[in-house]
């Protein structure tokens, strides 16, 4: 559903305010619903704008810039921790993915550690920059 335009909206709400007509006829009116005006003059009367609150929508992230900075440091300091006790460390309130896509989109990534040929448990953060393709022998 798209948005009003800014000019329908003002439109909607000088009729209303010239109080010839109720908020029902101007929505008939205007060909809008009933709670779309009811919408404009509260958003009007509480916070003084009048344009589309898209910015407002969705889900809120959980992990801020602050957030993203402290992990940043934690992992300085210790390179081979694992998302769970990056978790802990940072004292963040979510999930284990939510904090991989997180560090993917600072740009790091797992690598296994090279020293052994076995299943390595703990794995380090990398740049993924620095992250080389490996060709099987």
């Amino acid at each position: 559903m798209k948005a009003l335009s800014l000019d329908l909206r003002e439109r909607i709400l000088s009729t209303y305010d010239s109080e010839k007509d109720t908020r029902e006829q101007v929505a008939r009116r205007f060909r809008v619903s009933l709670g779309m005006v009811k919408k404009l003059i509260q958003q009007r009367r509480h916070t003084g704008e009048i344009g589309p609150r898209r910015h407002l929508c969705g889900r809120k992230p959980r992990i801020l810039e602050s957030h993203r900075t402290q992990m940043c440091d934690i992992l300085k300091k210790k390179p081979d921790i694992t998302l769970n006790e990056l978790r802990a460390e940072a004292a963040l309130e979510c999930t284990l993915p939510a904090i991989h896509y997180v560090l993917k989109d600072m740009g790091l990534t797992y690598k296994k550690d090279s020293r052994s040929h076995r299943r390595v448990r703990s794995l380090r953060l990398v740049p993924a920059s620095l992250v080389t393709e490996t060709k099987p022998y």
